[in-house]
């Protein structure tokens, strides 16, 4: 085990060092920060399934979906500044999207995974996927899978498309190289969407990644036709945005990593997600009184029509994961987001924590509250006399 832990939280580290004893890591590190100060920073194992990479402290692994609570955070920056609001229409800062019955669809829905756009009606292929335009111009044709704010399902990747050009269309930018300059950089944290080539030796292996087709084969959740196996949207969610399945070359995975994919494509260290996070519990990202809004539960806990019950335990604020039922400890008002395999970040307002876990052995079971990270996240609280 390496890196540091204040002796107060030995816990952790013994909870990290038996994750590894059980044969449930590869490689991983895990980052805590509690009232400003970083009381954790833990790395070890393995960055390649081989055993030939060590694990460093700027060891870079995917969170997937995890990216999402990066990008809801530079959206919301506009917001706090006054050039998005919540409310609008995405047609006020896209106008074609409001074609095939999209003109009401609000920001705040498609935040909150209630738009009902998942994605065309048609699978699209990775090599299309790769043209941003070409997938935006779909996306604003295509017309929602439900009627809008009368459900919820997970935009798996349209999520990162729809915000990602509103973010364009507003700044004439995008979200990857704005989280770089804006927020990774002054923070000193290795966050990012978009990972230059020179950067990607770095990145870790995904070891055991799922197939997100064979994740939502059975998929039946109330409110859809026919099951999932037999939707186009079954092979969409690989298709867009998503890494390209496992028998593809390595030019595309790095050709992947390269691209921003907002909503799934994210390379972190530990240490860099942990701080992100801390200055979220710091206020040097967004205000109190704006975090307070987007930590209230969208629409309640009802069954995920795109994921079925998968996320029936944590409820959606707008653009991240809640903690209503206390899955990921004590608070049941922290925030953040987690990503499929294991992974998790996380930020808790009343007690100052800024806490991340990352991983290379994805359990294809976990998107949120891996036990590995649970235990973890646990132990601090239990320092903290929160229960």
């Amino acid at each position: 085990i390496h890196g540091s832990c204040e002796t107060r939280f030995d816990g952790v580290r013994e909870a990290f060092e038996q994750n590894f004893l059980d044969g449930k890591e590869i490689g991983a590190a895990v980052a805590a920060w509690v009232d400003g100060e970083l009381v954790v920073n833990l790395w070890a194992g393995s960055a390649d399934a081989d055993g030939a990479r060590p694990w460093q402290v700027d060891t870079l692994s995917t969170v997937l979906s995890g990216t999402k609570g990066l990008t809801s955070t530079c959206v919301h920056q506009l917001v706090e500044r006054g050039e998005l609001d919540l409310n609008a229409p995405v047609a006020r800062y896209w106008p074609e999207f409001a074609q095939a019955g999209k003109a009401d669809i609000t920001l705040g829905m498609v935040m909150s995974h209630r738009s009902g756009v998942i994605g065309p009606r048609e699978r699209m292929d990775w090599t299309k996927v790769t043209d941003w335009d070409f997938v935006c111009e779909q996306l604003a044709a295509a017309e929602p899978w439900w009627e809008p704010g009368t459900a919820q399902g997970y935009h798996m990747t349209t999520f990162g498309f729809i915000l990602g050009e509103i973010f364009h269309r507003v700044t004439g930018g995008t979200v990857g190289n704005y989280l770089r300059t804006e927020i990774a950089e002054p923070l000193g944290a290795e966050i990012h969407v978009g990972t230059p080539r020179s950067m990607q030796h770095r990145c870790a292996d995904r070891v055991a990644k799922p197939h997100i087709r064979k994740m939502l084969a059975d998929v039946n959740a109330p409110g859809y036709p026919t099951s999932l196996s037999e939707h186009p949207k079954a092979g969409l969610a690989v298709s867009m945005g998503f890494a390209p399945d496992d028998e593809v070359g390595s030019n595309d995975l790095d050709l992947w990593r390269e691209l921003e994919f907002p909503g799934t494509n994210g390379q972190v260290s530990a240490l860099g997600l942990a701080t992100f996070y801390n200055a979220m519990a710091q206020e040097r990202l967004l205000s109190r009184k704006h975090m307070d809004v987007i930590r209230v539960c969208q629409g309640g806990l009802e069954t995920d029509l795109v994921l079925g019950l998968r996320v029936a335990d944590h409820g959606w604020g707008l653009g991240y994961m809640l903690n209503q039922r206390c899955v990921n400890g004590p608070n049941p008002w922290i925030f953040g987001h987690g990503g499929l395999g294991g992974s998790f970040g996380f930020v808790d307002l009343e007690n100052q924590i800024g806490y991340a876990y990352v991983m290379n052995h994805f359990d294809p079971t976990k998107a949120n509250a891996d036990p590995r990270s649970v235990v973890m996240s646990n132990e601090i609280y239990a320092v903290l006399g929160v229960t």
